[in-house]
C-alpha cells in the first residue's frame, strides 16, 4: 500500500498592527487561540496554529505587529516578527484595505528585500469597502514589491480564506505531518489561557492599562472528587493606580473579567473552570529583562 503524498510547512503572517493576523489564524483554525483586540500590538508572542486538511498540515506562525519599538517588550516583539522570515514556506503580508497604504507597510517591504521566500499580500477587510476599490489598492502594493500571490479576503468573514489555503498548500514542500490531527496549536492551555484573560482586560480598559499588563497562570489542575478544573491567575500591572483600575469600584471590573474569561477558558479546555484572579504590582515590567524572561518573553532571542 503506498503512501499518499503529504505536504507541510510553515507560514508567517506579518503586518502593521490590528490588520487582522489573529483573526485569520482563529479563522482558519475554528477556534480561539490567538486574542483579538482594537489595540495595537495586542499579540505579543508567536502564536503557532495548525491548520490539517487531507491534503497536508499548514503551521501559522501569528507574529506581533511590527512597529516602532518604545519598550524593551516592544524591541522583542519587533524581533520576534521579523526573525520568522528566512526560517518559513510562505510568508502572508496582511494589510488592512480600509485603512489603506502606510508607512508601516513600507518598512516590512523593506525588511522583505532579499528573502526568496514566497511572500503573499493578503487584502484584508473586503467586505468593509466597495470591490471596485480594491485595483487601485492592489495596483499601488504591486509596484512597491513582487508578490508571489495577491488575494483579497476577509479574515472575519471567511470571504476568499479557502482559496488562500489552497494557494499555501501548493506552494509547501512534501513533508511529514508534525502534529496530530486534532492538535489546533503548539502553545500548552496554561499560555492560551493567560491570553484569555488578558484580552478581556484589553476589552474593558482604556488608556495606558493594556499596554502595561501581563497575566501569568499559577495553578491549573483538576479539582478532588470533581470535574471541575481549578484555574488560579495572577494580573500584573506596573503601578498601584493600574492596579486600581483593573480591580475596579468593589470589585467590578476584575469580576467581569474573570465572567468573560471563564467562559473562554471553558470552551478552550472543554471543561467546566473555577477561575481565581489577583491582582499585583511589579514596576516598569516592560523594561526589565528578567521580567520578560519570567513572562515568557526572551529578549536575548
Amino acid at each position: 500500500m503506498t503512501e499518499e503524498i503529504h505536504h507541510s510547512g510553515f507560514v508567517s503572517i506579518i503586518g502593521r498592527p490590528n490588520v487582522g493576523k489573529s483573526t485569520l489564524v482563529n479563522h482558519v483554525i475554528g477556534q480561539k487561540i490567538a486574542i483579538m483586540s482594537d489595540k495595537p500590538q495586542t499579540t505579543r508572542n508567536k502564536i503557532q496554529g495548525v491548520y490539517t486538511s487531507e491534503r497536508g498540515q499548514i503551521i501559522f506562525i501569528d507574529t506581533p505587529g511590527i512597529h516602532k519599538p518604545k519598550t524593551k517588550l516592544g524591541e522583542y516583539m519587533v524581533q520576534s516578527a521579523t526573525s520568522t522570515l528566512k526560517e518559513v514556506d510562505v510568508i502572508l503580508f496582511v494589510v488592512d484595505v480600509v485603512d489603506g497604504y502606510g508607512a508601516g507597510d513600507q518598512f516590512i517591504m523593506d525588511q522583505l528585500e532579499g528573502i526568496k521566500t514566497p511572500v503573499f499580500l493578503i487584502l484584508n477587510k473586503i467586505d468593509q469597502v466597495n470591490p471596485n476599490d480594491l485595483l487601485p489598492i492592489i495596483d499601488l502594493y504591486k509596484d512597491k514589491f513582487p508578490f508571489t500571490e495577491i488575494i483579497p479576503i476577509s479574515a472575519l468573514m471567511g470571504n476568499n480564506v479557502n482559496t488562500l489555503l489552497e494557494q499555501i498548500m501548493a506552494r509547501l514542500p512534501e513533508g511529514p505531518q508534525y502534529y496530530p490531527a486534532d492538535q489546533i496549536t503548539d502553545h500548552p492551555e496554561y499560555f492560551v489561557a493567560a491570553e484569555l484573560i488578558r484580552e478581556k482586560i484589553l476589552e474593558l480598559t482604556r488608556e495606558e492599562i493594556p499596554h502595561s499588563i501581563a497575566v501569568e497562570i499559577e495553578q491549573m489542575k483538576k479539582r478532588e472528587n470533581s470535574d471541575t478544573i481549578y484555574v488560579g491567575a495572577i494580573i500584573y500591572t506596573e503601578r498601584d493606580s493600574q492596579k486600581r483600575i483593573v480591580i475596579g469600584k468593589n470589585g467590578s471590573v476584575l469580576k467581569e473579567v474573570g465572567k468573560l474569561a471563564r467562559r473562554d477558558i471553558e470552551a478552550l479546555l472543554g471543561n467546566k473552570i473555577y477561575l481565581e484572579l489577583w491582582v499585583k504590582v511589579k514596576k516598569d515590567w516592560r523594561n526589565k529583562a528578567g521580567q520578560l524572561r519570567n513572562f515568557g518573553f526572551d529578549p536575548r532571542s
